[in-house]
């Protein structure tokens, strides 16, 4: 069902990791508050811009983000959670921070 969403609500990224070459993929950025399910379930508020994207993509702390719907802008990846779904193709929520 994420790739679906993915998809659907999705725009192109382009990702710059701290030790490698930049390429392009599909995720959904937001700027509003999103609520997730922490570890021990409870949720946590996020209030940073967010980067959801599908788990088989792995994202470090530090990575550049700059996402296709906000030309020029850069975010630097500060951490990530899993979705508590249990389905294959779920989302990983990524916390995002404005570089100036």
């Amino acid at each position: 069902m994420a790739g679906l969403l993915n998809d659907v609500f999705g725009d192109p990224v382009t990702i710059t990791p701290v030790n490698g070459a930049s390429y392009e993929l599909q995720a959904v950025f937001r700027r509003e508050p999103l609520e997730v399910a922490g570890d021990d379930g409870v949720p946590v508020l996020i209030l940073n811009p967010t980067l959801k994207v599908p788990e088989a993509t792995k994202l470090s702390r530090e990575d550049l983000v700059e996402p296709s719907i906000e030309p020029g802008k850069r975010y630097e990846v500060q951490s990530g959670e899993p979705s508590p779904s249990p389905a294959g193709d779920r989302f990983v929520f990524y916390e995002l921070e404005l570089v100036p």
